[in-house]
């Protein structure tokens, strides 16, 4: 690959389409706060944890944010763009920093506190009220356990084939 600033932009263009397809194709609505629970979450680890920070934080922020914008969620798009944002780019500097299979649990654990902590701050702020906010973190712990689950499976398979040598072309 000889231009792998092009690489890079394909690569971070197609997982953000991952994240966002991921995150509308299987939702399963939550009444108690007027979401749903998806695998955006998972795509989002991989993508962390194969492709570094900046892959993970371009295409969790934009994707997921696209996700709400389409699914009728629009309130949470800027909420959403911080917060799996933030949870793709804690991923990837942790897998990246430390390389080993407990890190890579650890850090998707880590991401989906990140997660369940921005979702229950930005549901108080357009709830008003942190207490009301509340109901959200049992349901978005299930989605973090989920997503944990699925991104530590999917990653460490594919780590273990001859993709990392692509891999190391594509790191940021």
């Amino acid at each position: 690959m000889k231009n792998t600033k092009l690489s890079n932009l394909v690569l971070m263009g197609l997982m953000t389409s991952m994240v966002c397809i991921g995150t509308m194709l299987i939702q399963i609505p939550v009444p108690a706060t007027n979401g749903f629970i998806n695998i955006g979450d998972s795509i989002i680890f991989i993508t962390s944890a194969l492709f570094g920070p900046v892959a993970g934080m371009v295409a969790g922020g934009i994707g997921s944010a696209l996700a709400d914008l389409l699914s009728g969620y629009a309130h949470w798009a800027l909420f959403t763009l911080i917060i799996k944002g933030l949870e793709g780019l804690v991923v990837g500097i942790l897998v990246k920093k430390y390389k080993n299979k407990f890190i890579l649990s650890a850090s998707m654990i880590i991401g989906s506190v990140v997660m369940v902590v921005g979702y229950y701050i930005g549901g108080g702020i357009l709830k008003g009220s942190f207490i009301v906010s509340l109901e959200s973190i049992p349901w978005n712990v299930v989605q973090g356990v989920s997503s944990t689950i699925i991104g530590v499976l999917v990653s460490s398979a594919i780590m273990k084939t001859n993709y990392m040598k692509v891999n190391k072309v594509l790191k940021n």
